[in-house]
């Protein structure tokens, strides 16, 4: 229960607050600074007892067993609460499958039966920690990187832009490079054996504890210095020779059974540089920004240039933001974006919380306006028409028009 709602007898309770993210859910209640509980997006099936992913399912019925399974975990082991007495504030991706929504929609108001449902755009939410109505909104998430304009309160959804780079691409490229180069120490053997002579693949969530702990984003300079010098390597560069920088220090990782892992200092630096690598469409992290602006309109682009909010659990890597930064003003010289896109200076806003949540905190402050009740959706509602309209969709009073209802029913 949060802090001091007893006391409040009489009133509406604390909205449930939850952000369903690929790799991991943020669950708490509104009026909170941050969640109760993050926890990964698996569950343990009760029937079977497999723990399988959320986003991993084969039908529609598959999805539903396990989102029951998911929120039973959710409201009875980590935030102990009656589904009934609470309204729930969803914080979702525009690019959430609709068959999920839906889904998700129907476990809530058929199995829990919860009192109204509120669908948020993340991105929007997000700038809600900045008391903030306009801004350029980046989520650097687990399977893709997202970047969204809001303009005055309104998600501007021509000029969205994504690439599948996240926390996923990184830990395939980083377990090819330890299985490739990397080597184990253990207490029974003096020699070093490479890692791929214990067979089989690292775990991922291994894999993710080392991209945390011992992974950064390197500096524009140094990037553009190791590059210079592969290429020179390979014969394919400039005459004038250019050295190759000296590699950070190499770091020991524990693993099980008394092994040692021997991690390289290359491995640790050139891990993340496939963020910022254009691919054959010249697109990276940083370009989706650019492209953003340059799909909205010439007298917004200076507001949202300024007006940056990254976040997103891949944008707490060390050296993340700098980087990005310094690739924004690079690309900014080259004649694809000089003469179009009309802005200088970029400006990168810290929300007052860790960027894993940011979404989440936004939705957390949504849930005590009173404006809630206005745009929620009625579990009455939903037994009339069926179906979760979308956010641009909702009617000023946050239920379904009549106009809409009939079309619904057709």
């Amino acid at each position: 229960m949060p802090l001091f709602e007893g006391i409040a007898y009489g009133t509406e309770k604390n909205a449930v607050i939850i952000d369903i993210g690929k790799a991991y859910t943020k669950c708490g209640f509104s009026g909170e600074t941050s969640p109760r509980c993050i926890i990964a997006s698996e569950v343990k099936r009760q029937k079977s007892g497999l723990i399988v992913k959320v986003c991993s399912y084969s039908s529609s019925e598959d999805l539903y067993g396990i989102l029951v399974d998911f929120l039973h975990t959710i409201y009875f082991r980590h935030l102990l609460v009656n589904s009934r007495d609470r309204r729930v504030v969803i914080c979702e991706s525009i690019l959430c499958p609709s068959l999920f929504r839906d889904t998700l929609a129907k476990v809530l108001f058929k199995h829990y039966e919860v009192p109204s449902v509120l669908f948020a755009p993340s991105h929007l939410v997000a700038l809600f920690t900045l008391g903030a109505s306009s801004g350029l909104v980046m989520d650097a998430g687990y399977s893709e990187t997202l970047v969204l304009p809001i303009y005055e309160g309104i998600p501007l959804l021509k000029a969205w832009q994504a690439v599948p780079l996240g926390g996923q691409v990184l830990h395939r490229h980083l377990e090819s490079e330890l299985l490739e180069t990397a080597v184990v120490h253990s207490d029974d053997s003096v020699e070093a054996k490479p890692l791929s002579s214990l067979g089989g693949s690292l775990n991922e969530k291994i894999l993710e504890d080392i991209k945390v702990r011992c992974c950064f984003v390197t500096d524009l300079t140094r990037a553009k210095r190791i590059q210079t010098a592969r290429l020179q390597e390979s014969g394919l560069g400039t005459a004038a020779s250019t050295e190759l920088p000296a590699p950070p220090p190499s770091v020991e990782y524990p693993l099980d059974g008394g092994n040692i892992l021997h991690i390289d200092g290359k491995i640790r630096e050139n891990t993340c540089e496939i963020l910022f690598e254009q691919d054959n469409e010249e697109r990276s992290v940083a370009t989706l920004l650019l492209e953003a602006i340059l799909q909205c309109p010439v007298d917004v682009r200076k507001t949202l240039a300024e007006n940056i909010v990254i976040m997103g659990g891949t944008a707490m890597l060390p050296g993340f933001k700098h980087r990005l930064l310094a690739e924004l003003y690079d690309l900014i010289e080259k004649p694809k974006y000089k003469e179009d896109l009309a802005v200088k200076t970029f400006k990168v806003h810290e929300p007052p919380s860790k960027e894993n949540y940011t979404a989440w905190l936004g939705g957390a402050i949504f849930g005590t306006l009173d404006i809630l009740s206005l745009r929620s959706i009625s579990r009455e509602t939903y037994r009339e028409t069926g179906v979760i309209p979308d956010w641009s969709s909702l009617a000023s009073s946050g239920e379904v028009s009549k106009e809409e209802k009939l079309g619904l029913k057709r």
